[in-house]
């Protein structure tokens, strides 16, 4: 049984197709990013995933429950880390966390309670208000709100913005041990280091379309590439013939710097030969390998990389 199953979801705000036939399997134990530019829906989807919105069409189950039909059931397999910093002012972490808990009907839970604060460095927040947490702590009680009731599949919405480098290194190292313990997990960010280094499979989303789904291993090497990164002399171009492999994201022309994409170290020797045939002097040069942020502009871009399409879905659907 899939940990979410996506079908066909549908979603207009007015003249705004926020979301357009949308498809998604995320299995169990997978740690799944979902990536988009701002406006690309994906907050959308997370709300009618969370049961906050609704579809205009197509469905959406946790675990088997249907979001809408078996919403009880579906909530409970879920918990989602909002992107807001949303808290009630008037209790402490403690009583924050146990009012959560009782939302879900659980009783005496103050042992799991514990662990989560402990594992978060929110212990010793335990008595504080609220009110008087700092932006980041106050991060840490919405993760930690989310998983009071222990729920088998976690959704974080931007979870480490406009938070510090201690948190970040906190909370992946907590998730990650739930995602080892079989817990799936949907992550949503705009740091892309954060993803390519977390997740096993990533979909993208562009205008409320999938627009490439697959393995991160998989985007790496079908897409991108490594990149052959030069430096040319003040003034002097590149040969006509090597600018078809020019990638524009990190390349800039008028400084002399074009980033070539090459997919094996067979394709530099080439490169080298046009560069000598022509007389074009190299200032300085070297091999730089692809990161998640070159495959993700390139898909944003609409470009077409070693004859795949990444207009539309790839391949690793399930």
């Amino acid at each position: 049984m899939a940990a979410i199953q996506i079908t066909n979801v549908k979603k207009r705000y007015q003249s705004l197709q926020a979301l357009d036939d949308v498809s998604l399997t995320i299995e169990e134990g997978e740690f799944f990013g979902l990536l988009g530019p701002n406006g690309a829906g994906k907050t959308t989807l997370i709300s009618i995933i969370a049961g906050l919105n609704r579809a205009d069409s197509g469905s959406v189950k946790i675990h088997g429950h249907d979001v809408i039909s078996d919403f009880r059931n579906a909530r409970k397999k879920l918990g989602v880390v909002p992107q807001e910093l949303v808290f009630d002012p008037f209790f402490t972490v403690r009583e924050t966390l146990r009012l959560q808990s009782g939302y879900f009907g659980l009783k005496n839970n103050d042992k799991w309670i514990d662990e989560v604060m402990e594992n978060l460095d929110l212990t010793s927040k335990a008595d504080a208000n609220m009110r008087t947490l700092s932006g980041g702590m106050k991060r840490r009680v919405l993760v930690a709100q989310a998983l009071v009731h222990k729920p088998p599949v976690i959704v974080l919405d931007e979870p480490t913005a406009g938070v510090d480098v201690e948190l970040r290194q906190t909370l992946w190292k907590f998730i990650s041990q739930l995602n080892r313990d079989g817990h799936t997990v949907v992550l949503t960010t705009h740091y892309l280091e954060e993803a390519q280094e977390q997740c096993n499979r990533i979909a993208m989303l562009k205008r409320g379309k999938v627009v490439a789904l697959d393995t991160t291993a998989g985007l790496l090497k079908r897409i991108s590439g490594s990149q052959l990164i030069v430096h040319l002399l003040a003034g002097v171009a590149l040969p006509e013939t090597l600018c078809p492999l020019v990638l524009q994201a990190g390349s800039n022309e008028a400084a002399g710097k074009f980033a070539l994409r090459v997919t094996a170290f067979t394709d530099v020797e080439p490169i080298l030969a046009t560069l000598r045939q022509t007389g074009v002097v190299i200032d300085d040069m070297y091999l730089q390998q692809a990161d998640l942020e070159d495959v993700f502009l390139q898909i944003m871009d609409g470009k077409s990389v070693d004859g795949i399409s990444v207009g539309t879905s790839m391949g690793g659907a399930r």
